[in-house]
């Protein structure tokens, strides 16, 4: 059979494929500590299931508006007004199956062939694969340690053509951890003026920031930054929500209202449980939030001391999100039983086969000389992994 030419363009998710692995290999009762899952491992707030169980039991299983119920963009609404100060009608906001399905939408409602995307790296994976399957190029512009992973306006001016369409914005960024402070922000909205570019800004990870950090929405530097921004978030990070698949994106009429009608024409609506659960989320106390972070606050700051003692590595305290994301250069070259150590991903199949720790490998996140990985799971899970990690690492010649 002849596929599309789109379809050789991306393969699946590294981050997912990987979790499937280590799931795979402990159905066989292999004891494999999962250090890839990108989710909180936390229950979904109690009264938020209340809310999801209400809505099965008043019969709310049926179709709704394919952008979402006007009673969650309501709650959308006045999440953006409290949180950063953002002024937007109903008309303005999509509600998706999930922040991806948010980002996928904008780039079929935007891209035409040829356009291009510049995307910061290191990268979450999905944004140059959607740009691709869309017709799009991609454009990397890398950022390093030293920057904090943040974009500097001389280097995204430098990314600029004619054919560029967007840049993608990522605080919390996912996958390492790092966080925009306002005047790198304003440097990025400066040149989206200038040029005329929108903006995509995934905030999907604000609500989790460590050592007094605090979000800012690039779409509230300025009303003309408004303007050209599409705010893309859900509820699947804050809230521990991933399997409800909500996400939601705010922006300008216009391109919602395009992304509203792809939708109407491909998924339809979200699941209408699902959205009154999201309703119960963000209308509710946001204790849960703030316990869960910090919760993740004495875990990051156990796995990111151990790794920075492990031979070869060293590792940035992230800021937010819930990734370590260690150098691993100091490792490459190093030996094992079947061979030498040449890349990440050479170094995540060792941790794998030898440790039974599934990492992700920097590569598809476009940072090659990394991994990525998630504390996002058990303080003694952690531990256990870290210790089986250094062994493994340890036992490299």
């Amino acid at each position: 059979m002849k596929l599309a030419a789109r379809a050789g363009k991306v393969v699946a998710s590294p981050t997912l494929s990987i979790t499937a692995t280590a799931k795979a290999m402990a159905a066989q009762g292999i004891d494999v500590i999962d250090f890839a899952s990108g989710e909180p491992d936390f229950d979904t707030p109690a009264p938020v299931k209340a809310a999801a169980e209400a809505a099965l039991r008043a019969g709310f299983t049926k179709y709704t508006a394919s952008s979402g119920i006007d009673e969650l963009k309501d709650a959308i609404i006045d999440k953006l007004s409290t949180d950063q100060g953002l002024r937007y009608d109903r008309a303005q906001i999509l509600v998706s199956c999930g922040a991806k399905h948010s980002l996928y939408n904008l780039a079929q409602a935007l891209l035409d062939p040829g356009d291009e995307v510049i995307i910061p790296a290191p990268f979450w994976v999905s944004y140059p694969d959607q740009v691709l399957l869309n017709d799009g190029t991609p454009v990397f512009v890398k950022t390093t340690d030293a920057d904090g992973y943040a974009v500097t306006k001389a280097a995204l001016e430098a990314c600029v053509s004619s054919r560029t369409k967007a840049v993608i914005v990522n605080s919390p960024c996912n996958p390492t951890g790092a966080t925009y402070d306002r005047s790198s922000l304003e440097a990025v909205a400066d040149v989206a003026i200038r040029w005329n570019l929108l903006i995509v800004s995934d905030e999907i990870y604000e609500k989790i920031i460590y050592d007094g950090v605090q979000h800012i929405s690039i779409a509230s530097l300025a009303p003309e930054v408004a303007a050209r921004t599409v705010v893309v978030n859900g509820v699947s990070k804050a809230f521990a929500m991933t399997g409800w698949r909500i996400g939601y994106a705010a922006g300008p009429k216009e391109l919602i209202t395009a992304m509203a009608n792809i939708q109407s024409q491909s998924t339809s609506n979200p699941t209408s449980i699902s959205q009154k659960a999201a309703v119960a989320a963000l209308r509710g106390t946001q204790a849960f939030t703030a316990q869960m972070v910090a919760e993740f606050d004495q875990r990051r700051r156990l796995m990111v001391e151990r790794l920075n003692k492990m031979p070869g590595l060293s590792c940035r305290m992230p800021t937010g999100a819930f990734y370590a994301f260690p150098n691993v250069l100091g490792v490459m070259g190093r030996r094992h039983a079947t061979g030498p150590v040449s890349s990440a991903s050479d170094l995540a199949r060792y941790l794998l086969e030898k440790a039974q720790i599934a990492v992700v490998p920097g590569e598809p996140f476009g940072g090659p000389a990394h991994l990525r990985l998630t504390y996002a799971t058990g303080m003694d899970v952690i531990k256990r992994g870290l210790d089986r990690m250094e062994v493994a690492l340890r036992a490299l010649s």
